[in-house]
């Protein structure tokens, strides 16, 4: 009994430090694609170039190193379309958004997700606990002080944007959930970087009115969000593997405080006291969750999720 205690509290700490790890790589995404749409690249050329090359980085090291994560069970493929296909509309968003207002209100709008995570996890049968709530609670003042810039010349649209692209990533982690429940999560990682491609690809083809064009001065801010990309989607899902995708959310709000403290030192751009103070509740509902203790998942039988499973397993 010991031992397994002493299991699980080992894999909740490596859980917390990889979605924190995640949470440090997906802040340092809005500085790249900020700095590579203003290099001249067109706002939907980034989506899709930063995806097909992360695709197939993670591809070739996956076929070079480790041939058996390529395997996924049936169901767990589609579950993994699904997801990628929801995430790659996000992304469209996302970076329709970034090109119009400054990285970190992009990314303080789009840090919303949690409580979009929180409502999917809930009616897919997960109980959350009180500290876990608390957190979230937290978190809704604290995104909306960091919110509260001068609003001279924002639309509608900048600020729904983003938004909608909070919704479709927190749609897809709980779908990979599940699907995480029996795939490794290079494997997930892989499928679902797939899925997204077969979407902002055909965006590209359609709406971009250079397609594919890099230039020259893109090129560096390219490559690094490539290689964030490729490895802030492993940590994601080795973290929602290990402590759940509502912990790994919630923690994953830490990337407001790198995009932001990069954002100042690279974009030169600045916060209000109300949005430091909004980011101060922010790293208190962080250490909160942090400290949480491991929830149980729910039945994998129940939730509106339950048909992600391989027929042939007929209990959990």
């Amino acid at each position: 009994m010991g031992h397994e205690r002493l299991k699980s509290k080992d894999r909740n700490h490596r859980g917390v430090s990889i979605a924190i790890s995640s949470a440090g790589l997906i802040g340092l995404t809005p500085i790249f694609g900020k700095l590579a749409i203003n290099a001249g690249m067109f706002s939907i050329s980034v989506v899709a170039a930063r995806t097909i090359l992360a695709t197939l980085l993670l591809f070739f090291m996956m076929l070079v190193f480790q041939r058996k994560y390529l395997y996924i069970f049936p169901v767990g493929f589609i579950g993994c379309m699904i997801a990628g296909c929801l995430n790659g509309l996000g992304s469209l968003f996302f970076y329709l958004g970034l090109a119009r207002v400054d990285a970190s209100l992009s990314q303080l709008l789009f840090s919303l997700y949690p409580v979009f995570v929180a409502l999917l996890l809930y009616l897919d049968g997960l109980k959350h606990s009180k500290t876990t709530l608390a957190s979230l609670l937290l978190s809704i003042p604290a995104v909306y002080l960091l919110t509260q810039a001068s609003t001279h010349g924002i639309e509608l649209r900048d600020i729904l944007y983003p938004l909608l692209a909070g919704l479709f990533y927190a749609l897809h982690i709980p779908i990979n959930q599940r699907v995480l429940y029996e795939a490794p999560p290079p494997t997930v990682t892989l499928y679902t970087l797939l899925a997204m491609m077969m979407v902002v690809v055909p965006a590209e083809l359609i709406f971009s009115p250079a397609m594919f064009r890099v230039p020259q001065p893109a090129w560096l801010p390219l490559i690094g969000l490539t290689l964030v990309t490729s490895l802030s989607r492993l940590s994601l899902f080795s973290g929602v593997k290990s402590i759940g995708g509502m912990r790994t959310s919630l923690l994953g709000l830490g990337q407001l405080l790198i995009t932001v403290s990069v954002a100042f030192i690279w974009l030169e751009e600045t916060l209000t006291p109300r949005q430091w103070f909004g980011a101060s509740i922010l790293v208190f509902a962080l250490i909160l969750v942090g400290t949480d203790k491991p929830i149980t998942s729910a039945p994998r039988s129940q939730g509106w999720l339950r048909w992600l499973r391989p027929r042939f397993r007929r209990n959990d």
